[in-house]
C-alpha cells in the first residue's frame, strides 16, 4: 500500500498574534513543521505546539529560516554560510528543548520560505543548511524538494533526506515551484487541491503550470496552514487519500 506523510507549517504566530489553527491541524497532519522564531514563532508558541503535537502523536520537525520576522521569511537574503549554518543549528536546538520537555524530540528539519527556494539551486546556501543540521544532529532527515541541490548535497554528506510535494502550489515543467508572485502560483480551488493530493500520492505526477504532466516523487505532502479554510481542506485531503487506499503516516 502506498504511504504518504502529511506535513503542515505550524506555530506561525508571535505573541498574541496567531496565523495557523495549530490545534485543529494537529488532528489531521502526521508531521508538524514548527516555526523556530526566525520567521515566526516565539518561546511560548514553540512550547505550546510541541506539547500539542506530542499529545497527539504528531512528529515534530524544525522549520528553519532566514532571520526575517518582518517579511515572514519570504524575502531574499544573503547570509554568509558560516552564519547561516550557526543560525540553522540554533533554531533546531531551541525547538529541541521544548520537544524534549513535551516527551518528544525534533525528528527532522525543513527550510522555510525564501531559504527553501534558495537551496533548490544555490549550492553555497544548501551546504550551509546541511552544515547547520550536522552541527545540531547528524541523524536528522532533511525535508526538501525533489531534484534540489539540497537533496543532492544531503546525500553526499550522509544526511538522510526525504522529498515532499505541494498540492496547492503550481509547478514548472522542471518540477520546481512557480514563484508566489506570479498569477496562479497558488492553487485555490479546494477540489483541485484534493485531486492533486491523491495524484501525487498514488502516481507521483502533477499537472504543471503549462499543462504538462510532471513527475514529482514524494514521501511527504505539504498542506499550508495559512490559507483560508486550511483545516477543512486538510481533512478533505486526508479523507480522500484514505478512501483511495493511501496509508497516511509520518516518515520519521
Amino acid at each position: 500500500m502506498t504511504a504518504i506523510d502529511l506535513n503542515a507549517d505550524l506555530g506561525e504566530g508571535f505573541g498574541r498574534w496567531r496565523l495557523t489553527d495549530d490545534e485543529q491541524l494537529l488532528s489531521v497532519v502526521t508531521s508538524a513543521n514548527v516555526a523556530c522564531g526566525f520567521h515566526a514563532g516565539d518561546a511560548a508558541t514553540m512550547r505550546r505546539v510541541c506539547e500539542l503535537a506530542a499529545a497527539r502523536g504528531v512528529t515534530i520537525g524544525a522549520q528553519v529560516s532566514y532571520r526575517d520576522l518582518a517579511g515572514f521569511g519570504r524575502r531574499a537574503m544573503d547570509v554568509p554560510p558560516a552564519e547561516l549554518a550557526a543560525e540553522v543549528a540554533y533554531q533546531i536546538g531551541a525547538l529541541e528543548v521544548f520537544a524534549r520537555a513535551a516527551g518528544a524530540r525534533v525528528a527532522y528539519v525543513k527550510p522555510h520560505g525564501a531559504l527553501y527556494n534558495r537551496v533548490v539551486h544555490d549550492e553555497e546556501q544548501a551546504r550551509a543548511v546541511i552544515d547547520g543540521v550536522l552541527l545540531a544532529d547528524a541523524s536528522l532527515p532533511l525535508l526538501c524538494l525533489p531534484g534540489s541541490r539540497l537533496l543532492e548535497l544531503a546525500a553526499g554528506a550522509g544526511l538522510p533526506a526525504v522529498t515532499e510535494a505541494f498540492a496547492d502550489r503550481a509547478y514548472t515543467d522542471e518540477g520546481t515551484l512557480v514563484p508566489r508572485g506570479r498569477d496562479g502560483a497558488v492553487v485555490t480551488d479546494p477540489e483541485a487541491v484534493v485531486e492533486r493530493s491523491v495524484g501525487l500520492a498514488r502516481s507521483g505526477v502533477v499537472t504543471a503550470y503549462s499543462g504538462a504532466r510532471v513527475q514529482v516523487r514524494a514521501r511527504s505532502l505539504c498542506l499550508h496552514g495559512d490559507t483560508p479554510g486550511a483545516v477543512d481542506l486538510a481533512r478533505r485531503v486526508r479523507e480522500r487519500l484514505l478512501a483511495a487506499g493511501v496509508r497516511v503516516e509520518a516518515f520519521a
